[in-house]
């Protein structure tokens, strides 16, 4: 398993998740209901130790907590899961944020802390992402952070209302990321 960092920038730290979180992150949720959304895996409310304890078992599947520093208080969650050491290989996933970070500095400040840590530290060669065929929202905002689409898995997945579903599947690749990294470090700039 990987070593988790306190990672820092743009006042978000990303730090691993404990319970410890939890309190703050079910009020996170509540802002927008976001456990009310089918194609995303936000905990309920009253869930969100259970989530958090999930996060903590599985073993191919490291959780980080989203801190805004302005405030202290922990807005979201993302994590490294289906990690392949071997092929140097890992997909960033289970993100989310209070409704009121979207469309900010947060997720762009994030992605570019994780996929540095990923592809200048670690020495990883491909970082890959998977969203819900309808997540319209989560497609942009990994296309937006320069991620080209793999394809589609078809009826690979269930959504919380039962319904079978298809994952849209990106990734980058270590010799995309210089280039990556200088959009999202610009980016991540102009928008805190």
């Amino acid at each position: 398993m990987l070593d988790l960092p306190t990672l820092s920038s743009n006042g978000i730290t990303l730090k691993p998740l404990m319970l410890s979180h939890a309190t703050d992150l079910m009020e996170a949720c509540q802002d927008g209901e976001l456990w009310k959304i089918n194609e995303t895996s936000v905990p309920e409310p009253d869930k969100v130790i259970d989530y958090i304890n999930t996060a903590d078992s599985m073993p191919d599947r490291q959780a980080f907590v989203v801190i805004d520093e302005s405030n202290g208080k922990a807005i979201g969650t993302t994590s490294f899961h289906d990690i392949l050491p071997t092929s140097k290989r890992l997909e960033i996933g289970y993100t989310w944020y209070a409704k009121s970070y979207w469309r900010t500095h947060v997720n762009t400040t994030c992605k570019l802390m994780l996929l540095s840590y990923i592809f200048e530290t670690l020495k990883y060669q491909t970082v890959g992402w998977r969203t819900d065929i309808d997540n319209y929202r989560s497609q942009q905002a990994i296309e937006r952070l320069g991620a080209k689409k793999d394809g589609v898995i078809r009826g690979n997945r269930v959504r919380r209302d039962g319904i079978i579903s298809d994952t849209v599947m990106y990734s980058v690749v270590s010799s995309e990321w210089p280039q990556i990294k200088s959009k999202l470090v610009e980016k991540s700039q102009s928008v805190y």
